[in-house]
Parts: C-alpha cells; structure tokens; sequence
C-alpha cells in the first residue's frame, strides 16, 4: 500500500527522468474479461486523454464497455482536484455507488485521477468509503490492469499511489472519444507552483517527452486517419527546457507541422514561457491552427504577484498585443479566477478593465477554491462568498458580451470547418469547430463528418456559429 503525501510530492531535484518503453503490456493471465465497465471523467484535457488510456487497457483485458454506471461490473472516477465543486461531485458520486454495492457486493469501484494523489481525499475514503477496491494516482495508471486482477482473483483491496517527481511512460494504448482529434501528450507535470494550484502536487515536476516519440506518435494517427491533433501539457511553452539545451516549442511546432497532419493545437499556455519564436511559428505554419488559450487569471498587478503567476497585467497585454498583430485571425481565451483571498474591489476592477482591452473570444471563469496544501489555502480570506458570487456575474457578463462581438465578425465569411458529429441542438444537422476553435453546427447530413468543409456563416450567438455549406 501506498498512501500520497503532498510534501513528498513538493519535492524537486535534479534526478534525471526515466524514459520507459516496455511497462505497458498486458499478458493473457491479466486478459480477464467477462465483466463491463465504465469510466466517470472529471476535469482537464489530460484527464479525459488518461481516460482513453485506460479504456484502452480495459479493452485489452477482453472487458466491455457499459453504456452507463448502473450497468457496470467495474466503475472507474477519474477524477479533478483543482475546485472544490469537482471533489463535491465526485463524493456525491461515491453516494451513488454506494447504493449499488449494497445491491450487489460484486460490483468494483476505482478511484483515480487528481483527487487520489491529495492524502485527505485518501484518508477520507478510507474512513467512510471503505468498501472502494482500488486507489491509483496519476503516475501508475499503466499498473491498473495488475491492480485489477489482484481484486478479481485475489479479492485484495489496492491503495497505490505515488508522491514522486515522475518519469514517462511511452508506448501507451488510447481508445480515442474522436476518430478525428486526437490529444497528444508531449509534457507531463508542472514546476510553477502557483499559489493557489495543486497540479505541481498532483503530477509531479515538469518532464517532456522525446520529440521523437511525438512525432511517431503523429505519424501513426496521421495513418489512423486522425486530422486534428492537440499537443497536450499542464504548461506546453515549457516543452524541452527540462530535456534539451536548444530545441523548445517552437521547434516541436515547426517539426510536427511538417507531417501530414492538417490542424495542429496546443493547450495549454502559461504567459511567462510565450517566446517571440513560438509566435513566429504559429504564424508561419499554415496547419497550426490561429488559436491560443492563454490563462491571465486576474488583471491586478497585485493579485498574479499574490498568485505567484511572475508576469504583470502590463506584461500579459504586450503578450497579447503581439500574438494579436503577428498571427492572422488569431482567437485568444483565457481562464480568469475571482475572489482570490483579500480581492479588492480595486483589483476586481481591474479584471473588468484587463477583459474590456483584450475582448477575449472566450473565457472560463471560476470563484477561486482552496486548496489544502497550497501556499494560498493559509491566507485567512476576508471577502463573503455573496460578493465573489456577485463578481463572477459581473465578469461573465463582460465576457459573453465580447464572445458574441467577435462570433458576429464571421457572419457573411466563409471558414474552414472540422465536421466532429451530429449536432446536439439538431440531429438534421451537425457540428464542428473552426481554426480559431469556434463551434458551427452546419446543415447538413452525416456524410459530412470527417471531412474539412468550407461553411458560409449565416448567423451568430454568443456560444455558437450558424453555417451553410459552401
């Protein structure tokens, strides 16, 4: 058994990372089938793409998927830790399960993801939810397989999680949610520590994959017929500067738009690693797509430096500024928290006026949420949650403003078109995204999917693009 301990997880040395090519395989004693399962996904990109992973694991071991938790042998929360309404949900979810095991004592629950590497979430299910099978964090999510078969043979319980720095592990299996996008992992962990995040804690320091094994990653979906990658990382402007001395995101960029692949992403930016070249780059590769999401998180000078974000609102604008003049068309969102211990309603101001310059197509918005063993969950917050609620409002109002600005700047444009899949808002139609990440639902039928389209814009809303076939 292991248990997490998150000042273990803090530490950071100059061990050298392993790279590890032969962990991942399942042998027929672990192909066990007979039973389905299903997997609950909670949070960012990098935990439904661990998702796909796992999937891809259980299908290997001859097990099926269900179409929904009750119909489950194996249930599986992959789970988030960076707000608090994530950790609510899930433990409502484990309410839920509950209620089935007493049904049927057989059914197998697995808790995993974010959540499983903070040590109270662990001690707290080990108190009330004694009756969950396995516990695994997000540095051995290949030993599930092994984990799985010690409960179904052995009928043992398994706590294995790990505080480490990390190391990466190659050659895993995805069973991808897109026939047509794909997330490619090319950095995992982060070494920023902002003040008020747990991901430094939860998956460990910032280590980057071979360009290589990138770039055969791409090439093998470019074979599967994949169109749209996205290059995934907690903070993906840091790529290489743990591994090389001179080769860094722009160089990946300029090397993976160079295969055949058509639309080229990344997510997500920190602003303090956003160099001219990587700017260069976007605007120079036409399959690159003109889309940046660039998280500020606030607009006061005095709050990022609070944050330990390490650039000011004045540096964040010039960023800004220069993406916005150098790659045509560019689309720019941003992730924005409010109420932040002691927020002013200076510094609250001070978002509204950072957000009214910048005119984001889009923003997440969130109420700051603590975060046991952060540097700001010791920060004695005098704001009421009313006022934080009251400023949210505030905020989303000033976002979704600009958001339908700039969606009405395409009606009468033609745009280029990834087609995913039948609309949700009308299955007589269906839907993709544009290269500044704008969603369209198109009329058209579902021959459609899988091919990029030109579409004339006929209408706009403040969440969505109306488009016709050109």
């Amino acid at each position: 058994m292991n248990v997490p301990n998150l000042k273990q997880a803090r530490i950071r040395t100059n061990k050298e990372v392993e790279f590890k090519y032969d962990v991942t395989g399942i042998d027929d004693k672990l192909k066990i089938g007979n039973k389905t399962f299903f997997i609950k996904t909670y949070g960012c990109q990098m935990n439904e793409h661990d998702s796909e992973n796992i999937r891809a694991m259980m299908l290997e071991m001859n097990f099926k998927e269900a179409k929904d938790m009750d119909s489950a042998d194996i249930i599986i929360l992959n789970t988030c830790a960076i707000r608090e309404n994530a950790h609510n949900k899930v433990f409502g979810m484990l309410g839920r399960i509950k209620h089935r095991k007493e049904m049927d004592s057989g059914v197998i629950t697995c808790l995993c993801g974010c959540m499983a590497q903070e040590e109270n979430v662990v001690e707290e299910i080990r108190n009330k939810y004694k009756w969950v099978d396995i516990i695994f964090g997000t540095h051995n999510i290949h030993e599930l397989p092994k984990m799985l078969y010690d409960v179904i043979k052995n009928n043992e319980k398994r706590i294995e999680v790990l505080s480490i720095e990390g190391d990466v592990i190659e050659n895993m299996h995805y069973a991808r949610d897109n026939k047509y996008k794909a997330w490619v992992n090319i950095m995992y962990g982060c070494d920023k520590f902002c003040t008020y995040c747990i991901v430094p804690y939860t998956r460990g320091k910032q280590r980057s994959r071979k360009k290589e094994d990138i770039i055969n990653e791409v090439n093998d979906l470019i074979k599967d017929g994949v169109l749209e990658i996205t290059l995934l990382g907690q903070n993906v402007n840091a790529y290489g500067k743990d591994l090389y001395d001179d080769y860094g995101m722009e160089d990946l960029l300029l090397d993976v738009s160079k295969t055949e692949i058509k639309r080229i992403r990344f997510v997500t930016s920190h602003p303090w690693d956003f160099t001219d070249k990587m700017i260069d780059a976007i605007a120079s590769c036409d399959n690159v797509m003109p889309f940046v999401h660039l998280p500020v998180q606030s607009g006061s000078n005095d709050i990022l430096k609070k944050m330990g974000r390490r650039y000011t609102k004045e540096e964040y604008i010039e960023l800004f500024n220069k993406i916005k003049s150098r790659v045509k068309d560019v689309s720019i969102t941003t992730d924005i928290i409010v109420g932040f211990p002691n927020e002013s309603d200076e510094d609250f101001k001070a978002t509204l006026d950072l957000v009214d310059y910048c005119k984001f197509d889009l923003a997440y918005t969130f109420i700051y949420s603590k975060r046991e063993g952060t540097p700001a969950s010791l920060i004695k917050d005098e704001i009421p949650l009313k006022v934080k609620q009251e400023r949210l409002e505030v905020l989303n109002e000033h976002i979704n403003k600009y958001a339908l600005e700039n969606n009405k700047k395409l009606i009468g444009k033609t745009v280029k078109v990834l087609v995913e899949n039948i609309s949700e808002k009308d299955p007589n139609q269906v839907c993709g995204y544009t290269e500044g990440q704008k969603l369209v639902n198109i009329s058209g039928g579902a021959d459609l999917i899988g091919k990029i389209v030109d579409v004339y814009i006929s209408d706009a809303k403040t969440w969505s693009l109306d488009g016709i076939i050109k």
